[in-house]
């Protein structure tokens, strides 16, 4: 009889979905099918019991693990005591999660923009920048993905750009990628130097006086984790620094966590003047963003009035859900375990998977942040047909295992308190599936 009820449920939710939501970035004639119904840690189960691993973190966001005591507890308290306040008011929630926000952010970054995501984020940080120079045109590179807002989806680079360009004043470049170089490099050296060299004539190009940011994804995510060659980020800091040209990072995928660091950019010779935030702050349990200011652009409005702001700007719910994800994660360790994990069991793990898969062409990556491209032939490095790769997903799926695929490659992003142990099962998911492959 339960067995039955729980079928149904799953049933139920699949007709209910397939009847009334709307769904991002898809054709509405093919529903989604997998029914997730509650989770734990990095585990999640349908209505009839169902187990799947979360090698996803869903969109890369769920840094913390699913349904955390400290944060639903966090979340609860704050229920009962105020759901909702708006904006122009004082509310203790608000300053303690940007209190501890800020913790980790460089000296000279002291106040927090709250928004509701990471693409609204990017659009007010793109605001600020503008307003703060007087100047209009945003660089972005080609492989990036920034949000689906006005300006953050057209600072985006990937195909989604393309039937939403209603923005002004964005113009694009390529960022240094070694595997697939736009730049005939050979080395991790020559890409930075000439990917940095790419970039200055792209500037000069355009007009140093014109542009008002350059807007990079620390590490871009979607775009296939991209780790940063040595000096470019660096060089890229002082070509802004030489023409009076803000940078913002967008750390909305690789903060908190992500890359076994509190922000990514720790890991690399730059200090932003504007970072922009959202997912891996409160693990996605309640939807929150936001941008860290330097005290320089903040002060730019202690007079003046900024022309932005939300409705749910600072929401007591996503703010008591910041506190207690990031109070969860210092006291545990989980940033620094992140980055134990993904050098002692993921790091090995998948270089021995390329070892012995030709269909992989290249592991990177670093922390609980990595990506598998996978290659129709490896002396060429032709992307693996969407068809195979399809194929490969809806195999690891039926295998108990949720990956995060995008274009031709597996990116494995486990929450940040995946244990080795799981990351042995996830591995041997991924070596019995990528071991039906022909190359």
């Amino acid at each position: 009889m339960t067995e039955n009820l729980t079928a149904d449920l799953d049933a139920l939710a699949r007709d209910l979905d397939a009847a009334h939501v709307f769904h991002s970035w898809s054709a509405q004639g093919s529903p989604p099918q997998l029914v997730v119904a509650s989770g734990r840690g990095t585990r999640v189960w349908d209505h009839s019991g169902r187990e799947y691993l979360d090698f996803s973190s869903q969109l890369v966001n769920v840094n913390i693990g699913h349904q955390h005591p400290a944060v639903v507890s966090a979340i609860r308290e704050q229920a009962e005591l105020l759901t909702t306040i708006g904006p122009p008011t004082v509310n203790l929630a608000r300053g303690e999660a940007a209190k501890r926000i800020v913790s980790h952010a460089p000296s000279g970054m002291s106040k927090v923009f709250f928004t509701n995501g990471g693409a609204d984020a990017n659009e007010n940080a793109i605001r600020m920048a503008r307003l703060h120079t007087g100047r209009d045109k945003v660089l972005s590179t080609y492989r990036s993905y920034h949000g689906n807002t006005g300006a953050a989806i057209v600072s985006t680079g990937d195909w989604r750009r393309i039937p939403n360009e209603f923005a002004r004043g964005h113009v694009h470049f390529f960022g240094p990628f070694l595997y697939r170089s736009e730049f005939w490099a050979t080395t991790p050296e020559e890409e930075s130097a000439r990917a940095l060299q790419h970039l200055r004539r792209v500037i000069e190009s355009e007009g140093p006086a014109t542009i008002a940011a350059v807007l990079l994804e620390t590490v871009p995510g979607t775009a296939g984790v991209l780790v940063p060659p040595p000096g470019y980020l660096a060089g890229v800091r002082e070509l802004c620094d030489r023409h009076g040209i803000l940078l913002i990072l967008d750390e909305v995928m690789c903060g908190f966590g992500r890359t076994g660091r509190w922000f990514a950019f720790d890991g690399y010779d730059v200090r932003p003047d504007l970072i922009s935030f959202a997912k891996g702050v409160n693990s996605g349990y309640v939807p929150v963003g936001g941008v860290v200011i330097s005290d320089e652009i903040a002060a730019d409005f202690d007079e003046r009035i900024f022309p932005g702001g939300l409705t749910y700007s600072g929401h007591p719910l996503a703010m008591a859900s910041i506190v207690g994800a990031l109070d969860a994660m210092e006291s545990e360790g989980i940033v620094d375990h992140a980055r134990r994990v993904g050098a002692e069991s993921i790091a090995p793990a998948l270089t021995e998977l390329a070892e012995k898969h030709a269909v992989i062409g290249e592991v990177r990556g670093e922390g609980v942040f990595w990506a598998l491209d996978l290659v129709a032939d490896p002396e060429s490095r032709a992307p693996l047909p969407a068809a195979e790769v399809g194929r490969i997903k809806g195999a690891l799926v039926e295998r108990g295992l949720l990956p995060f695929v995008a274009e031709n490659r597996i990116h494995v992003v486990p929450p940040c308190v995946v244990t080795a142990e799981e990351v042995e099962q996830a591995t041997q998911i991924y070596d019995e599936v990528l071991g039906t492959v022909a190359v």
